[in-house]
């Protein structure tokens, strides 16, 4: 059960009826993540509106899912990592051996992938301060400095959502069932 309310079309604050509308017109569903923001329709503007200008970035889809998934499983947001999980299997088409690792925190055998997902966690990890050798890295891997930035923006926008999601402690929909994933220390 979630902790804060999930809210509806017919029950979410007016200002955030427009979002819900578009969410479950893209979705086809109205996801609880969404549901749970909509509480505070500043904090769903933000998080639509960031996640648009996110998909602009010059990182593929691929490599913004690598950022999504692995900062939502280093930050155990089970409803994120699942919500990724079917995004990168259905639209990014990445390989389900890749997506596994990822969910794990395990290498991914793609070396550019690999190092978004490792460059990820030492964004997260140093909060932004990441050595020069994981810096050096990602350049080596290919990516520039803008990338690297885009990989900040992504963090931020995964925090945004696993954080929030955390706070609500939202029921996976049944949509996303068969991507489910629970934190290893749940």
């Amino acid at each position: 059960m979630s902790r804060l309310p999930l809210q509806t079309l017919e029950s979410a604050p007016e200002a955030s009826r427009p979002f819900i509308e578009r969410a479950i017109a893209n979705n086809g569903y109205l996801p609880n993540l969404i549901a749970a923001l909509s509480n505070a329709p500043v904090a769903l503007e933000t998080y639509l509106t960031v996640s648009g200008i996110n998909a602009r970035s010059s990182l593929t889809l691929a490599e913004r899912e690598v950022v999504q998934i692995t900062a939502a499983a280093t930050h155990g947001c089970g409803f994120c990592v699942a919500g990724h999980t079917a995004v990168a299997l259905k639209k990014a088409n990445l390989p389900q051996e890749q997506v596994d690792a990822l969910r794990t925190q395990a290498p991914v055998d793609d070396v550019r992938l690999n190092a978004v997902a490792d460059f990820t966690r030492a964004v997260i990890r140093d909060r932004g301060a990441v050595p020069d050798a994981d810096l050096q890295a990602f350049h080596q891997a290919g990516y520039n400095d803008q990338q690297a930035l885009e990989v900040v923006l992504g963090v931020s926008l995964a925090t945004l959502c696993n954080f929030g999601n955390n706070l609500a402690q939202s029921p996976l929909n049944s949509q996303l069932e068969p991507y489910r994933w629970t934190p290893p220390n749940a």
